[in-house]
């Protein structure tokens, strides 16, 4: 199959291969080389750090007794066909969404794949100003974040070009 025939935007799907590889590259280190909560000050206002995380974002539902890993796998195993589906449907021109979409595809399968065999998400970034440090993350959280981010992007530049 050439790339020509791929259907819609499934073509991205290389990067969601890069962004699950590196995210579980990246949280083996973590883990080999971190103590739980231990912390390597790397520079001012970020850290390297191992914390482990049983619910959603921002440790939602972390404490709530184990029905949340496999809610959220559920969830993730959801995202991932609904997101998989929606790829294959864009047009050839919708190359933004495409890369959006691949990229909070392997953001998911990459936490994923750590609650069906750890139970739990490995984060180890941690930013912080002062006191108040932001809830540790990993990079399938940030693969996440960006393609969110690159949706709405998308979708102004499209309201702004429409209204143009």
């Amino acid at each position: 199959m050439t790339l020509a025939r791929i259907p819609g935007q499934l073509m991205w799907l290389w990067l969601s291969v890069v962004v699950i590889v590196l995210d579980q590259i990246t949280k083996h280190m973590a883990v080999d080389r971190f103590s739980l909560y231990e912390r390597l000050e790397v520079f001012p206002h970020f850290n390297l750090t191992l914390a482990y995380n049983s619910g959603a974002a921002f440790s939602f539902l972390a404490d709530a007794g184990g029905w949340q890993r496999w809610f959220f796998t559920a969830i993730a195993v959801a995202a991932s066909v609904m997101i998989l589906i929606w790829l294959a449907r864009l047009t050839k021109a919708e190359k933004m969404q495409g890369a959006a979409l691949s990229l909070i595809l392997g953001g998911a399968l990459g936490n994923f794949y750590d609650r069906l065999v750890l139970g739990h998400v490995v984060d180890f970034l941690d930013f912080y100003w002062g006191d108040y440090h932001f809830p540790a993350f990993n990079i399938a959280d940030t693969a996440i974040t960006i393609g969110a981010g690159l949706i709405l992007l998308d979708m102004l530049l499209g309201a702004k070009k429409n209204h143009d």
